[in-house]
């Protein structure tokens, strides 16, 4: 399965002059999410993954993608929830995140991908203060889709590659301390 196979949905009204922004939706723990397609490089199926000892729960493990070495994030424990269960409808979708001005390639392990839609600028609300089950710097906008929300993604903030190198280095320190205190 691909972004280019997925149906085109439009969903909004008038756009008033600015054209709407493409997003990939996508279920995470029944909850409906997007990323801009600006962001995705390919959808895969959920397939063979190399688990990679002393990571934190976020990090699944790696992916061989026509030869490069690919992490895949677990965005369910990323948001502070437990860890995917993987089913029949569970993919990985590859990202481009831009860190010290090059891209870098991210797997997003998610339970099932939707369908790419468009969403109009003025349906896009702003990311509320409270009551989000996720971080609400991780959310860009809350877009109205007929009588509901997708919570759009702020990419750069979810996938930071700063915060996610200083998770590992607690989870490795926190690893070491463990190994010496047990000896």
């Amino acid at each position: 399965m691909s972004a280019s196979n997925t149906a085109v949905q439009n969903v909004s009204g008038e756009s008033g002059g600015q054209a709407p922004r493409q997003v990939l939706v996508f279920t995470l723990d029944g909850e409906n999410y997007a990323i801009d397609i600006l962001h995705i490089r390919e959808i895969i199926e959920y397939g063979v993954m190399t688990e990679v000892p002393m990571m934190p729960d976020t990090v699944r493990g790696v992916i061989n993608l026509r030869g490069a070495v690919v992490p895949v994030i677990d965005l369910s424990a990323r948001f502070g929830g437990k860890r995917t269960q993987t089913g029949r409808r569970t993919c990985i979708i590859i990202v481009e995140v831009e860190y010290q001005n090059r891209l870098q390639i991210l797997g997003v392990m998610v339970d099932a991908v939707n369908e790419v839609m468009d969403i109009d600028e003025a349906d896009i609300e702003p990311a509320p203060s409270f009551g989000a089950q996720i971080r609400t710097d991780f959310i860009q906008g809350m877009g109205k889709v007929k009588d509901a929300f997708v919570i759009i993604l702020d990419v750069a903030k979810v996938f930071s590659f700063n915060e996610l190198a200083q998770i590992s280095r607690l989870t490795a320190g926190a690893n070491e301390a463990l190994a010496h205190d047990a000896s």
